[in-house]
């Protein structure tokens, strides 16, 4: 699999874009997931799988601590 990759996604009528394929299967993204949208006016856009930060969110609050 190759590690890098460059696509065009058109925004449809509802604001909505498709992750290209190439781009899904890199990541695993499979219908159902989520993405989280990380937005900075100056650089961009970013998709980040949202079952990417699992591990950052266990750390901040581990399981079974109240």
């Amino acid at each position: 699999m190759k590690d890098k990759f460059v696509g065009i996604a058109r925004v449809g009528e509802k604001g909505q874009i498709v992750i290209p394929k190439e781009a899904r299967e890199m990541f695993d993204i499979r219908p159902g997931d989520s993405v989280i949208v990380l937005c900075d006016k100056e650089k961009g856009i970013a998709l980040i799988k949202a079952d990417a930060i699992e591990s950052l969110t266990e750390r901040v609050f581990p399981s079974g601590e109240k």
